[in-house]
């Protein structure tokens, strides 16, 4: 029987930030996405800090928290040294997700001489790349991760008697193996009164057939500890490789980035073209001097093209900037995907109104065919970002870049503009006019108020009666920066046929910032 080994680094979306900020180990991190902490160090649990804490709360429990927004671009980026590591060490890793990696015990058993062995072996190798990490050895995938999480070496056929114990949550613990609604699965167990996986275990498989979904049978199985997946593997349909001669080669991050996304896109239609999907995928690219690097990424559901980038990204970013062990001394020249395992796609059902995601596929390859013409930074995505005025909330991002917002827009921006929000910001900001009844300019006084009503606003050569405004409110913006620093007043106006536009006053006349529809 086949066993396999997990190595798991606790917390790594924290030791990854914390590494990022040059912080020391000990000082309490924690990384939140939409307001909430995803991930903490231990030094911050120990102050209190949990999963699912709002971030105000975080920072209540644990004022010196140092809270960094979530960045899965730079947990794969530094896990890629670790990865590096074991590999040299134990060859044939399959990473799951930055953070976690699985091989087979067989062969490093018997190389290190027995399982504890091999696990104190490994252990020593992540140090060596300054990590702490966990091993965990059982007869299943799931079974292995979970003891990783204890440091459990289970014993052969012991599965299920090292799962019976342990909270039924346990079955959800790790994203990377279980389906997107697996907690709500684990919900309705507690409500049903199992709480631990060996209450869920006792269950008949008919009756976890009949009342449960198909994510709850194989749950099931991993409960009672019996084989996850079937012996036989999917035969793989030929010409699904996807090989890329770089000319000139390539020796920086964001261009090989690039040339991931259009290999991914290729990769991905020829398995629609086959109907299959990929779930482990080997990354390999080599070098003009002949160096190579390649990976296999095993993954709980079907790759996506977007999903495929990303890994190809991770993977390539710690070799070519030296994070990992043996940078190349010369440019990438071969890049290669190749699908390893892949399940047939039957189950993506096609919709009322026409495929799954269709349209939203169309889309994206008709960007990234535009990007290939003009250039990675030619297409451009707008992500939501904190700030005051319009401006400032909108972050452009590179189509296939990790959108992560420039600050955080979940924080508190005393002086922000109030909804709605322009539908159109102006490039140019063009100058206009406000006038009092007697014609004569209207300006902010030094207490953030008009100097007299508006009554006209002049746009050119164009005058139009004002049928109300709302404002001004005053913006006094990086008051320490004499360049960058901003003093005014915003206001919205509205005007002939109920047209209205937002207006920025910066200390000595009006702008035209954004226009309603």
């Amino acid at each position: 029987m086949s066993r396999v080994l997990a190595l798991w680094c606790p917390d790594w979306p924290a030791v990854a930030a914390a590494a990022v900020a040059d912080l020391p180990a000990t000082h309490p991190v924690a990384v939140v996405s939409a307001n909430r902490v995803i991930a903490c160090s231990a030094t911050a649990r120990a102050e209190g800090v949990r999963r699912g804490l709002r971030k105000r709360e975080a920072q209540a429990r644990c004022p010196d928290v140092h809270v960094m927004t979530a960045d899965s671009d730079r947990d794969g980026r530094l896990f890629e040294p670790v990865a590096a590591a074991i590999d040299a060490a134990a060859p044939g890793v399959e990473v799951l997700r930055p953070g976690l990696l699985i091989l087979g015990a067989r062969g490093v058993s018997r190389y290190f001489g027995s399982e504890h062995k091999a696990a104190e072996r490994l252990i020593d190798q992540a140090a060596s790349a300054g990590v702490e990490c966990q091993i965990g050895i059982a007869d299943e995938l799931t079974t292995a991760v979970i003891a990783a999480r204890h440091a459990v070496v289970v014993p052969r056929k012991g599965a299920a008697r090292f799962l019976a114990p342990l909270p039924v949550a346990e079955l959800a613990a790790e994203p990377s193996l279980a389906a997107k609604d697996r907690q709500e699965l684990i919900d309705l167990l507690r409500r049903l009164g199992l709480r631990t996986i060996g209450d869920f275990a006792a269950l008949t498989p008919g009756d976890v057939a009949s009342r449960f979904g198909t994510d709850a049978v194989l749950a099931h199985r991993c409960a009672r500890g019996e084989p996850e997946r079937p012996p036989s593997a999917r035969a793989l349909p030929p010409d699904l490789n996807v090989d890329h001669e770089c000319d000139p080669p390539i020796d920086r991050v964001d261009a090989a980035a690039f040339a991931g996304r259009g290999m991914a896109e290729k990769l991905h239609t020829k398995l629609a073209a086959a109907a299959v999907a990929c779930t482990r995928l080997l990354v390999y690219a080599s070098t003009g001097n002949g160096e190579t690097l390649s990976r296999i990424w095993r993954c709980a559901e079907p790759l996506t093209p977007e999903g495929t980038a990303d890994r190809v990204r991770w993977q390539l970013d710690g070799w070519l900037t030296g994070r990992s062990e043996g940078k190349p001394t010369a440019g990438i020249t071969v890049l290669r995907l190749e699908p390893v395992e892949v399940v047939a796609a039957a189950e993506l059902q096609l919709g009322l109104w026409g495929s799954v995601g269709d349209e939203d596929e169309r889309v994206k390859r008709a960007l990234v065919r535009v990007q290939g013409l003009l250039g990675g930074d030619a297409v451009k995505i707008g992500v939501l970002s904190g700030g005051r005025g319009p401006v400032e909330r909108v972050t452009l991002r590179s189509l296939g870049d990790e959108l992560v917002p420039l600050s955080d827009p979940s924080a508190p921006w005393p002086g922000r503009l109030p909804q709605p929000a322009p539908a159109a910001v102006m490039d140019n900001c063009p100058r206009v006019i406000l006038e009092d009844i007697d014609g004569n300019g209207v300006n902010i006084g030094a207490r953030g108020g008009f100097d007299a009503d508006p009554v006209v606003l002049r746009w050119g050569s164009k005058k139009w009666p004002l049928l109300g405004w709302a404002g001004p409110w005053p913006m006094d913006e990086r008051w320490w920066d004499p360049i960058t620093g901003m003093q005014g007043a915003r206001l919205q106006v509205l005007f002939e046929e109920h047209r209205a536009v937002l207006l920025v006053y910066d200390g000595d006349e009006w702008r035209v910032e954004g226009i309603y529809e």
